[in-house]
């Protein structure tokens, strides 16, 4: 009599699968779940600093004074890192005006003000990072955990069996490359979009940079 085939629907594996691999399983989909949550969201984000970095780029270009870089400015756009520094700059500014110092003096202190919020506007932005790259790199192993879990049962079943059919055999192993996929298949998106954040915010940090530079220049001359 033929063997009854085995169904590799995705349901059916896991209907059939241990409840350690079933265990498995279920992490690794909330690990997606969770993952996809923050790259969709980092992609919004990214998408709304980049398009706001472009408008202070294009204002500092044209600036000739402090005036025309800092009464351009639009309601709510302090929420992002090129409003931020210039707020901050111009907060150092009024607080300083009364200190004797040379203009180059003006100009670094205002610029260390301006690279200090920088860096706390670039934490802001590698929020939830980490957790791709920790997902990126461990989903693999969870889903080898599920693996040699799978393959324990399938022996466990020739064992029980006395049988090495294809029929003993064949559940147990396909537990075992289903967790391996699942753990790919968590851990490939999450790489790929923790490498893609991370370029965007070295860019990011490189144009704010720049920024900042600019900036510097036409905020110093408030203070001469």
């Amino acid at each position: 009599m033929p063997e009854q085939a085995v169904s590799l629907s995705i349901v059916e594996l896991f209907r059939n699968a241990d409840i350690i691999v079933k265990g498995v399983l279920l992490l690794l989909l909330a690990g997606s779940i969770w993952s996809w949550a923050v790259i969709v969201e980092k992609l919004r984000q990214f998408a709304v600093e980049s398009r706001r970095m472009r408008q202070y780029e294009e204002r500092a270009a044209a600036a000739r004074t402090a005036a025309d870089l800092w009464n351009g400015r639009g309601e709510g756009e302090a929420a992002g890192p090129p409003g931020v520094v210039l707020a901050a700059a111009v907060a150092e500014i009024e607080a300083g005006l009364a200190v004797p110092a040379s203009p180059a003096e003006h100009r670094d202190r205002i610029e260390r003000t301006m690279r200090l919020a920088l860096n706390g506007e670039m934490r802001r932005l590698e929020k939830r990072l980490p957790f791709l790259a920790t997902l990126g790199s461990a989903a693999p192993f969870i889903g080898l955990f599920g693996t040699v879990w799978g393959i324990m049962r399938s022996f466990a079943a020739i064992a029980a069996a006395n049988n090495t059919s294809l029929a003993v055999v064949a559940p147990g192993i396909a537990e075992a490359l289903f967790a391996t996929a699942m753990g790919l298949a968590v851990a490939i998106p999450a790489v790929v979009a923790y490498n893609h954040f991370t370029v965007q915010l070295g860019r990011l940090a490189a144009r704010m940079n720049a920024f900042i530079g600019r900036a510097g220049a036409l905020l110093s001359r408030v203070s001469d």
